[in-house]
């Protein structure tokens, strides 16, 4: 039977959010703990490029991300936490993917179809204006990230279904010409990840620019919290909790009896400015001990470094023999 090997990526853009925390980082953190799983989580800096973000941004992002599941309980005494760019490995086997992928089938890439179609909208004479090639090729460095480690299950939102399902297209073609040597990965797509609506009532996403920071300062967080939007029912009206953002995110983090007891309170009529400082008090609680080591992170980022080092090593381990193993197959291997 084979080891099922769990791989997640994350990108580093942007400041995690608690959008990000229910939906992602919190079972992430929840399953390194697990010993009867091997979990590899690595933050995606090159994939990051694809975006052409600020190099300082990228640089602030990762120790932010970092600093965020570390200081929230990531194991990494059980998962395997790198940064990407750590891995010298990865980039090798992207050309090595690269050389023998067909451009018919990246052109088939839902991230590079979009903006073909955005550009073709505008009325744009090249389809392909302002497309770089770290976007046209983001699903053959995302097939190395997952090939790398011989991972056999990745989760993933269903946008990113299609990359692992080219991922499986890549290396069965590889090993259609050099023997079975990559491992063929399974995308695991849970339906009941909680996805959270933002300020404004849209989901909750940067680009929305409507997120609740994770570790957020006290003063903050209740500012934004006092910013979501509500209707206009007035205190002693009953109030619906479904299509209520505020009973969405207090239930994505409290117990199901806190859940029926505010359920019960809606019914009796909570005003909309009591509800929002129940819910501040009772995240502020729940992040509060996590949000004191994350600042002590990121004010000594070299504990962070050293933590990411660590994991580099651990899976250059792993990275290292398998790279050359598959040279050899391609026949990149010494003479003599």
């Amino acid at each position: 039977m084979t080891e099922e090997i769990y791989l997640t990526g994350i990108t580093t853009t942007g400041t995690p959010h608690i959008g990000n925390y229910v939906g992602a980082i919190r079972p992430g953190i929840a399953a390194s703990k697990d010993q009867s799983k091997k979990n590899f989580y690595f933050l995606a800096d090159y994939h990051a490029l694809a975006k052409a973000e600020d190099p300082d941004r990228i640089h602030q992002s990762t120790l932010e991300i970092a600093a965020s599941w570390l200081a929230l309980g990531l194991d990494t005494d059980n998962a395997v936490f790198y940064r990407q760019s750590d891995i010298q490995e990865i980039p090798h086997l992207t050309w090595i993917l690269t050389s023998m992928t067909a451009k018919g089938l990246m052109n088939r890439a839902h991230s590079y179809k979009a903006v073909v179609q955005a550009n073709e909208e505008k009325g744009n004479k090249d389809p392909d204006q302002g497309i770089m090639m770290a976007l046209y090729s983001y699903p053959i460095l995302m097939a190395a990230d997952i090939l790398m480690f011989r991972s056999t299950k990745v989760p993933v939102g269903r946008d990113q279904k299609q990359h692992v399902e080219m991922t499986r297209d890549i290396a069965q073609r590889f090993n259609h010409h050099y023997g079975d040597i990559l491992v063929l990965p399974e995308a695991v797509i849970d339906d009941n990840t909680a996805t959270l609506s933002g300020l404004d009532g849209r989901k909750m996403s940067k680009s929305y620019n409507n997120t609740i920071p994770l570790f957020a300062e006290e003063k903050k967080l209740r500012k934004l919290i006092m910013k979501i939007k509500t209707n206009s029912l007035e205190p002693g009206e009953p109030k619906d909790p479904e299509g209520s953002t505020l009973y969405e995110i207090y239930k994505a983090f409290a117990t199901e009896d806190e859940v029926r007891e505010i359920e019960k309170r809606y019914a009796d009529g909570i005003a909309w400015g009591e509800m929002k400082q129940v819910l501040f008090e009772y995240i502020n609680e729940h992040i509060k001990p996590a949000r004191e080591e994350y600042n002590r992170l990121i004010n000594d980022p070299g504990i962070v470094e050293q933590a990411l080092q660590h994991g580099a090593e651990r899976a250059r381990a792993i990275s290292a023999p398998y790279l050359k193993e598959i040279l050899h197959a391609l026949g990149i291997r010494k003479l003599g």
